[in-house]
């Protein structure tokens, strides 16, 4: 008997963590052919759902797939999300969450989409995300974008506006 993957269990607790603080939880998603999603609002390949209570009907997360209904200008739809799709789960409000490595299969399948897209170079539905890796900062290069010292600089960076989840690998 194969093993189960933690990824769904991990799922239906980080979504559980942000309802019980009062956050926001949004799904981010790889978009392909198994996945049912208004493709209007899919962006390099991807797509980032609100799941919460107050935005979905009828969620149900189960070890294969992430069901619901949800309404998308006004019109309501039937979302469907592998499982094995889902890079990212996290609050909305702070950015805590978690992020997945794509699977052995997704990663054969974004291989596969893009020899295809090279054959054919008409657009598609499916488009195959480009990610590149974020440099390190090395030790020798200790100045921000200003030029100045970190170190010495006696106010910290002010953060504001939304926060975002950034990938690194």
């Amino acid at each position: 008997m194969s093993e189960t993957s933690t990824k769904p269990y991990l799922l239906r607790a980080i979504y559980e963590w942000c309802t019980d603080n009062g956050y926001t939880p949004y799904l981010a998603a790889r978009v392909d052919a198994h996945t049912r999603v208004p493709m209007q609002f899919v962006k390099n390949g991807e797509i980032v759902l609100n799941v919460s209570f107050e935005a979905t009907s009828g969620l149900k997360m189960d070890n294969e797939f992430v069901n619901f209904s949800a309404r998308f200008g006004g019109v309501s739809r039937e979302i469907s999300v592998p499982v094995e799709n889902v890079i990212a789960i996290y609050a909305r409000e702070n950015g805590q969450g978690m992020a997945f490595e794509p699977s052995a299969a997704a990663a054969e399948t974004d291989t596969e989409a893009a020899a295809e897209q090279e054959a054919n170079p008409e657009p598609t539905a499916t488009v195959t995300p480009i990610l590149s890796s974020v440099p390190s900062p090395s030790s020798e290069t200790k100045q921000n974008s200003s030029g100045t010292d970190p170190e010495k600089d006696p106010e910290p960076p002010k953060k504001g506006g939304r926060p975002t989840l950034t990938r690194i690998k």
